[in-house]
């Protein structure tokens, strides 16, 4: 069962992001690494915030991480969600990926159940054929 509805709009890769989702269609998280000074950064884009460089490449992480902040959401802000509220909305701290974080939801816990520094592990949705979504759930520790 999908997290949210499928009338969600969903992302639209660019030309900076597709070598993201290509790697979700293929359940890898990816986040783009500076080949000039090694910062991580995501969203991705085309230049380095820390040297301003052009020269990125694409590193492979392991998806496991742990939740900086959560909310949970009871107001439904599109259509789609009217009959799906509660849901929880996280910011993933990626420790092997130079802390980036990244914003998703955690799948399999209550919300009763989130806390700031909870670890997890990334899971992909396949939303359409286009479209995999990285999630994440409670790690098995």
């Amino acid at each position: 069962m999908p997290y949210l509805p499928a009338e969600i709009p969903l992302p639209q890769p660019t030309v900076d992001d597709a070598p993201f989702w290509e790697a979700c269609k293929r359940q890898e998280l990816v986040i783009q690494r500076c080949k000039n000074c090694g910062t991580f950064r995501h969203m991705p884009m085309p230049v380095c915030y820390n040297c301003q460089s052009f020269d990125f490449e694409w590193a492979k992480v392991s998806g496991e991480g742990t939740v900086y902040s959560y909310a949970n959401v009871t107001y439904p802000t599109h259509p789609a969600l009217k009959d799906r509220v509660p849901f929880n909305i996280v910011v993933v701290e990626l420790p092997d990926a130079g802390n980036v974080r990244m914003t998703s939801n955690v799948v399999d816990t209550p919300f009763e159940e989130l806390y700031i520094g909870m670890p997890v592990e990334v899971v992909f949705e396949e939303v359409t054929e286009q479209i995999t979504l990285p999630r994440f759930k409670r790690a098995q520790t």
